[in-house]
């Protein structure tokens, strides 16, 4: 659903039957059992009472055109102004949630957007996670149904509160449609934009009629896989238990699938927007238009995520150390950040400036670089090539320490926002002298719990 154009693609590779999904026309009302050697990792069947808004302990109603700091009209150039209003969103007393454009008669739109609080759904260690849903598109076709939007997806928990970092913290995007078509789409995005392993902006994508009934006028079960229990690993996505497209670890490479599928996890998204780019792309143009007509909305009978097989899910992964050549390091040339040997609270992620940096740097976090060789001393100070997209009155301190986490700083410097996550400067900060071998830290503080810089580089001066 973000972040970018998409255009119609072509339905790819065999369809095979896999399951036990049955279409339905009609709502549930109660939640179905987990599939055969599933087990329920969290739900939602949306019961509650006619007129209410979805469980604040479930969900966070996005509202506006962006998020603060984040690209405008979210990304997709959507026009539309989500609300909270029950007009918009609301539970209807039947088990569904129901999603509904409104036109004003100002002319203007409005309609919602929600994203689940939980952000660490993840295929556990060896095993398989599944995001499923189903959901009746908006009833609406033809010309009345220009610059409908629908989507069900999952985006990478770094992406809550940085908005910077898309696409590689990675989108699995597990029911699209516009403009009322009866196609449902399955797209990734991951890598870097423009370009990468997921051919940005458009992603990696593939779409298919429903089975039996339209999209538009029933329900249908739409699911997506994260598979870790297979080598290499695979992402699936399935319509009534039939799947239609899938993607390959060996197809992303890395760093791109680490960047992915690193990190603690995915949060899910459930909107219906109007007009943007990928609607606009299959219309050849603007939408929606003065046919489209207003009040047609998306009924979610349930969301639910399972998992099946191996362990508990593992802590982030990092990547391993890179070890200088012949065992040390040059005070005095760059050391680049993501060469750490140990760290806390971090990840990396694809730079601007080339190769990766280390980001979603906050209050507590730190860096470990081993036999760093400082000669006879002669420091003068150190720099560091920092990137900041912190919000308003969000800024920390970069300290430098030697031997201990523990022990004093010899230098520091203070750091905001620098104009975003990928606009780098370099930045000097003081530093005492100091000679022969040690182990450097990089800490970080601040006086919000909020990430407030990303690292490229640094490196001391004589």
């Amino acid at each position: 659903m973000t972040i970018r154009t998409r255009l119609l693609t072509a339905a790819a590779g065999a369809i095979a039957l896999t399951g036990s999904v049955a279409l339905a026309t009609a709502a549930d009302a109660s939640l179905p059992p987990p599939p055969a050697g599933w087990t329920q990792v969290w739900a939602d069947d949306f019961t509650g009472s006619s007129g209410t808004l979805p469980s604040s302990a479930n969900w966070i109603i996005d509202t506006g055109t962006q998020y603060p700091g984040g690209p405008a009209q979210w990304g997709t150039g959507e026009i539309q102004t989500y609300t909270n209003s029950t007009a918009n969103l609301s539970q209807d007393g039947a088990g569904n949630l129901r999603i509904t454009p409104i036109r004003g008669g100002n002319g203007q739109w409005t309609s919602a957007r929600i994203e689940t609080q939980r952000t660490d759904f993840k295929a556990p260690a060896g095993g398989v996670l599944r995001i499923e849903g189903r959901i009746q598109m908006p009833n609406v076709t033809g010309a009345e149904a220009a610059g409908y939007w629908p989507a069900f997806w999952a985006l990478g928990a770094p992406y809550r509160g940085n908005y910077q970092n898309w696409p590689g913290v990675g989108e699995f995007d597990v029911m699209e449609n516009v403009n009322g078509i009866n196609s449902v789409w399955g797209v990734l995005h991951c890598g870097v934009n423009p370009g990468g392993p997921c051919n940005e902006t458009l992603g990696l994508g593939a779409n298919r009629a429903c089975p039996g009934s339209t999209c538009q006028s029933a329900f249908h079960t739409y699911a997506f896989e994260w598979d870790r229990s297979v080598s290499p690993n695979q992402l699936r996505w399935y319509v009534d238990g039939q799947q239609f497209h899938s993607v390959t670890q060996s197809q992303i490479g890395e760093p791109h699938w680490t960047n992915m599928t690193g990190h603690n996890g995915y949060f899910l998204l459930l909107n219906v927007a109007m007009g943007g780019a990928f609607p606009n792309g299959v219309a050849g143009a603007a939408t929606p238009t003065g046919a489209t007509v207003s009040g047609r909305p998306m009924l979610v009978d349930y969301v639910a995520v399972y998992s099946r097989g191996g362990g508990t899910t593992p802590p982030p992964t990092e990547p391993p150390p890179t070890n200088p050549p012949g065992g040390t390091r040059d005070a005095y040339a760059q050391i680049q950040a993501e060469s750490f040997n140990a760290s806390a609270g971090v990840q990396t992620e694809a730079c601007s400036e080339g190769g990766q940096n280390v980001g979603w740097i906050g209050n507590g976090d730190w860096l470990q670089f081993d036999n760093v060789e400082f000669g006879s001393g002669g420091v003068r100070d150190f720099v560091a090539r920092v990137a900041s997209g912190a919000g308003g009155g969000v800024s920390g301190l970069i300290q430098v320490r030697v031997d201990s986490r523990n022990n004093s700083p010899i230098g520091s410097f203070a750091v905001g926002n620098t104009g975003g996550w990928q606009s780098w400067r370099s930045i000097p900060g003081n530093a005492s002298n100091v000679s022969g071998r040690h182990t450097v830290f990089l800490t970080f503080s601040s006086g919000q719990p909020a990430d407030f810089v990303n690292v490229n580089w640094f490196q001391f001066r004589r």
